[in-house]
């Protein structure tokens, strides 16, 4: 039953281009049929040769040259239906391919961002590339070899019953033994066990391997080898260590089955011998004996194909559990008639959350009973101690999580009924990591809206205080970023986010420690776009620069997941609270300087509060 159900995930995705593959199947059918016309030409040659081997003169040539053309034909014919059916399959499978990475790449754009949190960038991505590749590769190649290694062995062992029952028997008798004993490793749990672990060990590895890539500029001080780099040595090892136990779970059985299989002459030669002495003068049976002895190696051929094919379909079936597994993940549930808000208030009411279930061991509450409203037109602030659930607060307002407890709605609507689209338009996010992709400035701009001409990028991108510095670049708008492109700066990169904000033009802006990469030039021109952006909007800031937000109308002091303080920056510092405390922190930053003392008199300064560092 489990093998079954193993095997219906690729069954089923076998069958979204049932008619190729039905067409490849019957061509690949075909060629097996014509591929044993030779055979049959090499029986009645051989039949021909011996049945006047005293009289040559007898020998009917033109018998000969007809069953050598029918042969030939036969075998042009069963390469054309070859290449037919492998063409019908290599259509149907990069159709499949094609199909299934799109609804994978669609499905994890909509699943909670928990998904993505838990998940290593190189599992997910040797499960779209890899595993998915290797389902082409089924499709593609080994379907068609699967039917024509199973039908041409049939077809063939009929014949051979059909010749001599007999020594059709004795050739049975090793193939059954070779397929049991691989039979008995694939069924086996110790086999099935060893597979999902290789399937794990390749994900770690991968994903493991990214990180150090990722890493590289801390591998570089750091002095950091791919052995010291303790992870990936621990992923690697374990790889080795697993295809090491496959190769020795399977040593034994390949080899008799490779040694079985190959040999299979070895089984008809005695007992043909042994009919033959009880057949002495029969040249019909010596006819068949002969060609028994000719037919078992090509036998042998189709067999082994089989034991590849079995051992690479037990890896896809593997690979096709994990595909299979990542589209079960459940998404952000959609509204089913969709509300649009009419204002662009953002209001917080008894919102509590926490990245785990409350039945999972790992429970822990992020947020506590967060009430706010963020008035439309205005900015609020998020500020206080790293880690105290700010960027939280953010992402749940755009369902990048969804809350546990209380509602969040805009303009009064909660976000669960107005619908991601939606909610997207509504939203426009500045994010502090900013991530561009491997495209031209140009098109990572529109990113903020399809539809914008090549004048209103521009328009953005001098708001944003970019138009300068791309217009420098060898292809200005249309250079690519990344890889064979050009290489920003963290202050351009985020100067490109401001211009997609802008051409984007959402209502709501969430900015989450915009210049926190920036230096101090590039911070003066990013608070200039800034300035435009967020004029009209509902705006809700991340600060961590104090100096920044202070002209905004509302101030929330996030602490431990718990809003401890709330008011206008004058109000807070008349408190004398933990905004007071974070504002003189601030001040007394600002002022440090890189002092020419010892190091004792720096120290001193920095604790004494002189101010010198």
């Amino acid at each position: 039953m489990e093998a079954k159900s193993e095997m219906s995930g690729l069954i089923k995705i076998v069958g979204e281009k049932k008619a190729l593959l039905i067409t490849a199947s019957l061509f690949s059918i075909l060629s097996s049929l014509l591929q044993i016309a030779p055979f049959a030409a090499v029986y009645k040659i051989i039949e021909e040769l011996l049945r006047h081997a005293q009289t040559p003169a007898d020998i009917n040539k033109d018998l000969i040259l007809r069953w050598g053309i029918i042969a030939f034909i036969a075998l042009v014919a069963a390469l054309i239906a070859l290449y037919i059916g492998g063409m019908c399959s290599h259509i149907a499978a990069f159709n499949i391919l094609y199909q299934l990475r799109l609804r994978l790449t669609e499905h994890v754009a909509i699943v909670p961002m928990g998904y993505h949190t838990k998940t290593a960038i190189g599992e997910l991505k040797k499960i779209i590339e890899v595993s998915v590749e290797k389902i082409e590769k089924f499709i593609a190649h080994q379907l068609p070899d699967l039917v024509s290694a199973i039908v041409i062995p049939i077809l063939l062992i009929g014949y051979l019953f059909w010749l001599d029952w007999r020594l059709a028997l004795i050739l049975l008798l090793p193939i059954g033994i070779g397929f049991w004993l691989q039979a008995r490793m694939f069924a086996s749990e110790g086999g099935q066990k060893a597979y999902r672990q290789f399937q794990f060990a390749v994900e770690e590895m991968n994903a493991t391997g990214v990180e150090y890539v990722r890493g590289m500029p801390a591998v570089k001080v750091f002095g950091i080898t791919a052995d010291s780099f303790l992870t990936f040595k621990q992923a690697v090892d374990r790889y080795r260590d697993i295809s090491l136990k496959i190769t020795d779970l399977c040593k034994t059985s390949y080899s008799l089955f490779f040694v079985i299989i190959s040999s299979l002459f070895t089984f008809v030669v005695p007992m043909g011998i042994l009919l033959f002495n009880g057949n002495s003068g029969n040249q019909a049976f010596a006819i068949t004996f002969i060609l028994f002895l000719i037919v078992s190696p090509s036998l042998s051929a189709p067999l082994l194909k089989l034991l590849y094919l079995g051992g690479g379909l037990r890896e896809i079936v593997e690979g096709n559990k994990r595909i299979e597994s990542v589209l079960a993940e459940p998404v952000t549930q959609e509204p089913v008639v969709p509300r649009t808000p009419e204002s662009y208030d953002i209001a917080f009411q008894s919102v509590s959350f926490a990245y785990e279930s409350k039945e999972s061991k790992d429970y822990k509450p992020v947020l506590k009973n967060i009430n706010f409203t963020a008035k439309a037109g205005e900015m609020t602030a998020l500020v206080g101690p790293s880690g105290g659930g700010k960027s939280t607060i953010a992402n749940l307002l755009l369902r990048f999580w969804d809350i546990q407890e209380g509602v969040i709605t805009i303009g009064g609507v909660p976000i669960r009924e107005i619908g991601t689209e939606k909610l997207m338009d509504t939203v426009s996010f500045v994010f502090q990591d900013v991530h561009l992709f491997y495209d031209t400035i140009e098109e990572n701009i529109r990113m903020g809206n399809a539809k914008a001409t090549r004048d209103e990028v521009i328009r953005a991108a001098r708001t944003a205080c970019c138009h300068d510095f791309i217009e420098q670049l060898p292809e200005g708008y249309d250079t690519k970023i990344g890889e064979g492109g050009t290489y920003l700066s963290g202050g351009e990169a985020q100067r490109i986010a401001i211009a997609r904000a802008l051409l984007k033009n959402a209502p709501i802006l969430v900015l989450d420690e915009a210049t926190a990469y920036a230096d101090a030039e590039n911070e003066h021109k990013i608070q200039q776009g800034l300035i435009e952006l967020v004029k009209g909007k509902t705006v809700l800031i991340i600060a961590h620069r104090l100096s920044t937000i202070r002209g905004a109308e509302q101030i929330l002091v996030v602490n431990r997941g718990e809003i401890v303080e709330r008011g206008t920056h004058e109000e807070l510092r008349r408190e004398g609270g933990l905004y007071e405390q974070m504002w003189q922190a601030h001040i007394h930053a600002a002022s440090w300087r890189l002092g020419a003392g010892s190091r004792e008199a720096a120290w001193i300064g920095a604790e004494g509060g002189s101010g010198h560092v």
